[in-house]
């Protein structure tokens, strides 16, 4: 594994878990708090691509089930995955991969509106497909019911997705971390 890539992994990691320590909001709707972390994940596929992305937020979850209180409200122990936002916390890795592949993919043409579009489908529709039907599973409640607790998070996660496609739109234009495809580099 290339240093590059160990050094922008274990930085993505930092930053989710320093995200962890703005405390989560609880709310009456769902047993699942909202936190800033999601918004690390969808910077760390936005900026790092799928597998330094990937990467990133795999190193978060096996420091978090190793006992590291890294999660919002300084949680962490294997029986974080086991309770009721264990599958939200489970996506993140997927997430961030999701993200990056398609940055990856669309690299030549990347507007704000692409990011946007990209954060939604793996910052938003891939974390609540995943940890949706893991809450449904885990409190034996109808998926419907569970998907109706999570409307809860869309404005935030919003915010989350514009945040973080500004972010990532001025960062490759001033320091680009994912490499430009090799059919689309230009001669210097």
């Amino acid at each position: 594994m290339a240093l590059r890539t160990m050094i922008y992994s274990a930085l993505f990691a930092s930053i989710v878990g320093a995200l962890g320590l703005l405390p989560p909001i609880v709310t009456p709707f769902t047993p699942v708090p909202i936190t800033a972390q999601t918004l690390g994940v969808m910077l760390a596929g936005a900026l790092l691509g799928a597998r330094r992305g990937a990467l990133a937020l795999t190193i978060f979850v096996l420091l978090v089930a190793f006992g590291v209180p890294l999660l919002s409200g300084g949680r962490g122990g294997f029986g974080v995955f086991l309770g009721p936002s264990g599958g939200y916390i489970l996506s993140w890795p997927l997430a961030a991969f999701v993200i990056g592949y398609l940055v990856e993919k669309f690299y030549h043409r990347l507007n704000i509106g692409l990011l946007i579009t990209f954060t939604v489908v793996g910052g938003i529709l891939v974390v609540y497909a995943i940890g949706i039907t893991y809450l449904s599973f885990i409190t034996n409640t109808p998926w419907t019911g569970a998907a109706v607790s999570a409307l809860i998070y869309i404005p935030g996660d919003l915010v989350k997705v514009v945040l973080a496609s500004i972010i990532a739109k001025s960062v490759h234009r001033a320091y680009p971390i994912i490499e430009k495809p090799k059919n689309q580099r230009t001669a210097a």
